[in-house]
This record gives structure tokens, sequence and C-alpha cells, in this order.
């Protein structure tokens, strides 16, 4: 499963928001319907499908607990780490403390990120989108390097 594309989604009253159809079967399938939320240093949150949360979090595991970076990055992913399963219409309720951290309202935008969606406020995705577009331009032959 890889999630791709931008995906505008609404959070609800009960701040709850709707997986984007097409890869709720595959998260159903893969996952038993449960996904991890996390923070992301640039002020979004990051949703993996449990089996590729387990993944990082091996991955995490084998790192020395000694080294300043890797203690942040635990602290960071695995302290704000928070389980959600997928109701019956295909929802998932974030947290109060990830949304304030995100600064999610009521619109907000999945990004696919291959093994991961990150979730953008509608308006600090925008803003970064256009830092990004500013400030990155990638060589055509990063891709053909790797």
């Amino acid at each position: 499963m890889r999630f791709r594309g931008i995906h505008p989604a609404s959070v609800d009253e009960k701040g709850r928001i709707g997986i984007p159809a097409r890869y709720r079967a595959d998260i159903i399938l893969e996952s038993g319907g449960m996904v991890m939320l996390t923070i992301e240093p640039d002020g979004c949150l990051l949703l993996y499908p449990m089996h590729h949360w387990e993944e990082l979090e091996l991955k995490l595991s084998h790192l020395p607990d000694f080294d300043p970076a890797t203690k942040a990055w635990q602290r960071l992913l695995i302290g704000h780490a928070t389980e959600a399963s997928l109701d019956k219409s295909g929802r998932i309720l974030i947290p109060q403390p990830l949304r304030e951290y995100a600064g999610l309202e009521r619109q907000v935008v999945l990004l696919g990120q291959m093994n991961k969606f990150e979730l953008w406020s509608q308006n600090l995705f925008a803003t970064e989108r256009e830092r990004w577009l500013r400030n990155i331009r990638p060589s055509p032959d990063i891709i053909e390097r790797h």
C-alpha cells in the first residue's frame, strides 16, 4: 500500500476525520483498521497504518540510546504516538493534544507520503507548500541516482 496525493478532509465536531475511501480497505486488510498518529517537527501529524508503524518502531529500537538525535526522535515519535482505529464510516479520532499541536481546525489536508500520510492544517499546508516551492529545487537527476 502506497499513499499518494493531496486529500482535503474536514475535522468533525468530535475531532474525527475520514480516511480517503481508496485506502480504507487496505488499512483494514493490512493493519486491522488500526493506525498510529504522532507529531512531526514541521508542525504536522504523521498517520501510519499500524504495520508500517511497527516497522518504524523496530528501526528506532535498534538505534543507539545514548545518541542525542536518536533520543530526540524517540521522544517525539514514540512519546506522542497514539493509536486510532477506523470506525464503520472510515473515520479516525484525532486526540485533542495532537489536534492542538498541529493547529487542526475544520479544514485539513492528508498528504500521501508512500507508507504514511502527513496530516496538515489547510492553512499551514498552503504556507509550507509555498515555502517548499520557493526554496527547494531538486535536480532532475536526483531520481535517476536512486
